[in-house]
């Protein structure tokens, strides 16, 4: 039952799936962040019926790729690309690191925020449109799982910034190391699954997403303190 629970402030958390609501006791969250992945891999299983279903349907292509790239905002909430923006806004303010975590609890956005979502979705979209192959979009969908994994990992595994704000205490509530385990396992059954459906493929994509992450892990340190 506690790890049920688990699953629902995961999901009641990280998306827009309803879910039975009840109070978050510490003891039911030590162990939400190993679900979050599940979050992504349901996000994944959407895009696939999407494009099966675009294709049954002869939908347009950028019918296709507009609503392809949607169904992750529609899933969540947009919460990440929030906290993108968030960050974003802190990092391009060139400020001290005290002025950054105050940029990054302002509710409001600012021009670099908005500029650098831009940018993004405009790579999202581009590099969606070119995915036609069938192992290849099981990557993407992959890619879901993926960088949960490895964002849950580092919340339980970096210093945070500021001991506040809802990521502190799921970080903070989390039993870390069994949590470590957990999503380090579910890390090298997605990259396995990654290169059983294209070997290079499968390397290159784990390979980019390791490598950002380490290269946010350093920034996030150096400019935010965590």
């Amino acid at each position: 039952m506690r790890f049920v629970r688990a699953l629902f402030i995961s999901f009641s958390m990280y998306s827009r799936i309803p879910v039975p609501q009840f109070a978050w006791r510490e003891e039911d969250m030590k162990y939400a962040l190993c679900f979050f992945p599940w979050v992504g891999a349901v996000i994944g299983g959407l895009v696939c019926l999407w494009e099966r279903a675009a294709e049954a349907c002869g939908a347009g292509e950028l019918c296709r790729v507009l609503v392809g790239a949607s169904i992750p905002i529609l899933v969540t909430g947009g919460i990440h690309a929030d906290g993108f923006m968030d960050t974003m806004d802190a990092f391009r303010s060139f400020q001290t690191r005290e002025r950054k975590l105050e940029i990054m609890k302002d509710p409001h956005i600012g021009t670099f925020s908005v500029l650098a979502l831009a940018f993004c979705g405009a790579v999202y979209l581009s590099a969606f449109s070119e995915i036609r192959d069938e192992a290849l979009l099981k990557i993407l969908c992959a890619g879901f799982v993926l960088a949960r994994c490895l964002s849950g990992i580092g919340a339980v595994t970096f210093r945070p910034a500021r001991e506040d704000g809802l990521l502190f205490a799921f970080a903070d509530s989390a039993d870390k190391r069994n949590v470590r385990y957990v999503l380090s396992a579910q890390t090298l059954l997605c990259m396995g699954y990654m290169m059983r459906q294209s070997f290079w493929a499968g390397c290159i994509v784990p390979a980019a997403a390791f490598g950002t992450f380490a290269y946010y892990g350093f920034r996030c340190r150096k400019e935010l303190g965590g």
